[in-house]
């Protein structure tokens, strides 16, 4: 993702591909988008690839497909986007609408994360890194977000639901994901553009300064991905 893309007043981003959830509404009116939680999901458990996931979000998902599905089969969940392990990006749900990813959850005193944030969900598990192509896209995309919202903080989904689910995992290197959102955020050496023509939205975001929150909860193996 090279040159930053567009996204829509309702917060669809262009040239991504768009597969379209149904489990999603309106956020409450008045509040502000201001925190990402990042998660990971691998349907089936431990597999790569497939369409498990899509299935999932789209509540097309066959419990007799795989043993791991029947538990599932009948979850409303979904999330604003996936990172496939080839950094492949899919868009479920606009960001201005509520996707049902957080589930029970708080943050800073906060409950109802599902209110204020968006879900990003990586393709992976506890066990394994994720790779380098999810690290550049999910970088990317951040920085994407965050010239369209007043982004505070980043969290794990383990971070806003402790004790409940340990996604993104003890494999998420959070040093890497800030140091390369860090250096590709830097701006490029060509000659500036007066102060005056910037948009507010740019200098609003400029002013934002982002938080991380590292996942801290004990490591559990995941069966499903059950918001």
């Amino acid at each position: 993702m090279p040159i930053r893309p567009r996204i829509s007043e309702g917060g669809v981003i262009e040239g991504v591909r768009n597969v379209p959830s149904p489990n999603c509404d309106e956020r409450p009116a008045g509040g502000a988008i201001d925190l990402l939680v990042i998660h990971s999901i691998s349907l089936p458990p431990g597999e790569f690839g497939g369409a498990g996931i899509v299935d999932l979000f789209t509540n097309r998902l066959l419990p007799d497909a795989h043993a791991s599905y029947a538990a599932i089969a009948g979850v409303k969940v979904s999330a604003h986007f996936l990172i496939r392990r080839d950094g492949g990006l899919i868009q479920f749900v606009p960001c201005a609408k509520r996707a049902w990813h957080a589930g029970k959850s708080s943050w800073k005193g906060r409950t109802r994360c599902n209110d204020f944030s968006i879900g990003i969900e990586l393709e992976g598990t506890d066990e394994v890194p994720f790779t380098a192509a999810q690290y550049r896209r999910l970088a990317a995309l951040t920085r994407v977000l965050q010239a369209r919202y007043p982004i505070r903080d980043i969290a794990g989904h383990s971070d806003v639901a402790p004790g409940r689910k340990t996604d993104p995992g003890p494999h998420f290197d959070w040093a890497r994901y800030r140091a390369l959102l860090k250096n590709k955020a830097e701006p490029q050496r060509t000659p500036r553009t007066p102060r005056k023509s910037r948009n507010r939205t740019a200098k609003n975001a400029k002013k934002t300064k982002t938080r991380f929150r590292t996942a801290k909860a004990p490591r559990r193996q995941r069966k499903s991905k059950q918001n």
